[in-house]
């Protein structure tokens, strides 16, 4: 029986604070058989994504923690290079959250445990990378933390926290063409003009500028920046500060979609966010928290149609930052929190 080989990125050991680096994972070289089993794909990574919430698999602490020498999990695109599964024809792309190699078999009930989605016909070979990005994840959380969560009016004033990112910029772009007033955050003066002059933002606050001026300045900017009813809505990739400063500046009825809070993720322990929920009170304001798997997994709505129509019709531009090789997935990574990428960080296998 003859064997393909294939290149697996693997946790090498745990990174409880700081940035993670090279110590930290590892591409390891091995085969897969190229004979397949009853029930199940063969399936060639084409793009892989680099997230941030995948920084608590590298956390000794976290409950969604992988042991060194297994497998980091997160999200690809992949071409069935073949099958014994009636679902998936050779040929068939999808989108999926599995371990980050670049071929593997997969059986159809493990499949069936994880987020699938197909991309086949949805999207010409040239913009695959769409589907970690667009079409994918990000899509997925934009379309449901931005309809579903906050239900947006409009007229209404929304700010996003970390704008420039993958899920940020989509938000803004869906939100404005919905009728919002869109305020994105971002870090230093060229990603502000980009969110206005390229993604049609109405306002954009450097977050880097206010923190330098000293505290309490991003709230006043916030607050400057809103208008006198305050803010309508939050989505927030933030925490911290950004999320105390974006709080306090909520009017009546104001509401918050909590996706992240990026700021935090290197920090050995998650620093304490100071609110008061009186405020909340006769405002009728609410925080929800939420993840992207129901959008994802099309049990609710289907952002699918919903981003390509928009990507379709130009009321979306989409950003892409990309990284050659599964060699250089760390370095993706990494400028997720160095703040030297501008939309989705994309690595091409």
């Amino acid at each position: 029986m003859s064997s393909l080989p294939t290149r697996t990125l693997m946790v090498a050991a745990p990174c409880d604070a700081g940035m993670p680096s090279r110590e930290h994972v590892r591409v390891d070289e091995g085969t897969v058989s190229s004979e397949l089993p009853p029930g199940a794909v063969r399936l060639r990574a084409l793009y892989l994504s680099a997230d941030p919430y995948m920084r608590s698999q590298l956390r000794s602490n976290s409950p969604r923690k992988i042991a060194p020498g297994e497998a980091l999990r997160g999200f690809l695109v992949a071409r069935v290079e073949a099958s014994t599964l009636e679902t998936w024809a050779v040929g068939d792309v999808l989108g999926a959250s599995l371990p980050l190699s670049t071929l593997q078999v997969v059986t159809g009930a493990a499949l069936a445990r994880t987020a699938t989605w197909r991309l086949t016909g949805l999207v010409e070979d040239a913009r695959l990378s769409l589907g970690v990005g667009a079409l994918g994840m990000p899509g997925a959380t934009a379309v449901g933390g931005l309809f579903d969560v906050l239900r947006p009016q409009a007229g209404e004033t929304l700010l996003i926290t970390a704008a420039s990112g993958a899920v940020g910029l989509l938000v803004g772009q869906l939100a404005r063409a919905h009728g919002v007033r869109v305020i994105g955050t971002a870090g230093g003066a060229a990603k502000c003009a980009l969110l206005k002059e390229k993604f049609g933002f109405h306002e954009a606050i450097d977050y880097k500028a206010a923190a330098a001026v000293g505290a309490g300045e991003l709230e006043a900017r916030i607050r400057a920046t809103a208008g006198p009813k305050g803010l309508d809505m939050v989505f927030e990739n933030v925490g911290t500060t950004t999320f105390e400063s974006a709080f306090r500046c909520l009017g009546m009825g104001g509401r918050i979609a909590v996706c992240g809070g990026i700021a935090a993720y290197n920090e050995a322990t998650e620093p304490l966010v100071h609110i008061s929920p009186l405020q909340m009170i006769y405002t009728a304001q609410r925080i929800e928290g939420f993840v992207c798997g129901p959008w994802l997994t099309l049990q609710r709505g289907n952002f699918l149609e919903t981003m390509r129509a928009a990507i379709a019709d130009g009321s979306v531009v989409v950003e892409e930052t990309f990284y050659e090789g599964i060699d250089a997935w760390i370095d993706a990574f990494r400028s997720l929190f160095d703040g030297s990428h501008v939309g989705k960080v994309v690595v091409r296998v």
